[in-house]
């Protein structure tokens, strides 16, 4: 723990003796407003949902790694590390799984490059395409940490597959835990190879002991900043169900520091609970799936969180649109669109959002 840190959940916990109350804990120390994350003057980290480079898009792009970005390459390279959900496996080995719908594989060749040259910091393989090629492929995809992707929410067993990412982003020492409650036959055994699977429910006993002893595990380290990556709920889904969202808080009320939803294709609204943002679902961010035109599944943002001399600041939220199997900004008609739509559905939650250039922004700094 840094000592900015230290110092600032003592204070917040001085403050919140003296006032009388306490609405939650990151560890043993009670905590109000976001607790202090680093010494750096500005850190920002790019949040994004499904990372599909499989089918056309790894017959698009393998000749040319970093179109897969667009027009949003400067965009992502700026930032200090990108989070996202890769939805596929990364190998030329393997063959379909039976009975499954969807094969999603791409090419290490091109695969890794593209997902270096944008700076991805941490890529989630807890999903439900991870083992669509096999064990082999499995293996495969598990070597991206070896190329400087760092992984987690797979493993060669139940323990390897729970295990957080420790990593450092930006001067911020940052854990990971990777969960999903997608494809139980993809889920990882206590002898063999799969993904952190787990019925994503703060009442369900298992999930809180496999959950719970990750996030433990996750704390031990003391990180400035803990992640929640989930790949849950339906396809098509354009609410959070109420599970989903006990769920959410149960995990900040257990020290996570920011919860990164994905999985229904589709951007969800975005709450901020004790200070922290949960983003129940980032939507889409690289595919060739076929657009459904009253969902606009090829739309969705860059969640950019700011983390400002040592605090979290704000959600900033870039408009994105997919366009011939890659990721573009928005455009005029697509931006308004997704404004209208996050402030929708955001609007539960009572979030505030503001109007920020082209997109958005959330404060989080605010008790």
């Amino acid at each position: 723990m840094t000592q900015t840190r230290r110092a600032v959940l003592a204070s917040s916990a001085a403050s919140i003796a003296g006032f009388g109350g306490c609405l939650g804990r990151i560890g043993s120390v009670p905590v109000d407003c976001p607790p202090q994350v680093g010494d750096g003057d500005v850190t920002r980290l790019g949040f994004v949902g499904d990372v599909m480079l499989g089918r056309n898009v790894d017959d698009r792009w393998r000749d040319d790694p970093t179109g897969v970005w667009g027009g949003m390459t400067d965009r992502l390279r700026e930032l200090d590390g990108l989070f996202l959900n890769l939805e596929c496996c990364v190998s030329d080995r393997g063959r379909p799984r039976p009975g499954r719908t969807y094969h999603f594989r791409a090419s290490p060749s091109w695969a890794i490059p593209a997902l270096n040259h944008v700076g991805t910091a941490f890529a989630s393989l807890a999903n439900n395409h991870v083992l669509d090629f096999g064990p082999d492929a499995l293996t495969d995809t598990l070597a991206l940490d070896d190329t400087g992707i760092p992984t987690a929410g797979a493993g060669t067993d139940r323990q390897s597959a729970f295990e957080p990412l420790e990593t450092e982003v930006g001067g911020l020492d940052v854990a990971v835990v990777a969960l999903t409650d997608q494809s139980p036959s993809y889920a990882a055994r206590a002898d063999a190879g799969g993904t952190a699977y787990a019925p994503l429910s703060p009442t369900d006993q298992l999930t809180r002991n496999w959950v719970g002893g990750a996030l433990a595990q996750a704390r031990q380290r003391d990180p400035d900043l803990l992640v929640v990556s989930l790949h849950w709920g339906p396809n098509w889904e354009v609410e959070p169900s109420a599970t989903q969202q006990s769920f959410a808080r149960w995990l900040v009320d257990r020290g996570a520091d920011v919860v990164h939803g994905h999985s229904a294709h589709v951007i969800q609204g975005v709450e901020t609970y004790r200070g922290r943002p949960i983003i129940y679902d980032a939507g889409d961010f690289v595919d060739d799936y076929v657009v459904k035109p009253t969902l606009h599944n090829d739309r969705s943002f860059l969640f950019e969180l700011v983390v400002a001399e040592g605090t979290l600041s704000a959600l900033t939220l870039v408009p994105v649109e997919i366009v011939d199997s890659r990721v573009t900004p928005a455009s005029e008609t697509a931006a308004r669109w997704l404004r209208d739509r996050i402030r929708h559905l955001s609007e539960p939650f009572e979030t505030t959002v503001e109007r920020n250039g082209t997109g958005l922004r959330i404060p989080l700094d605010e008790c």
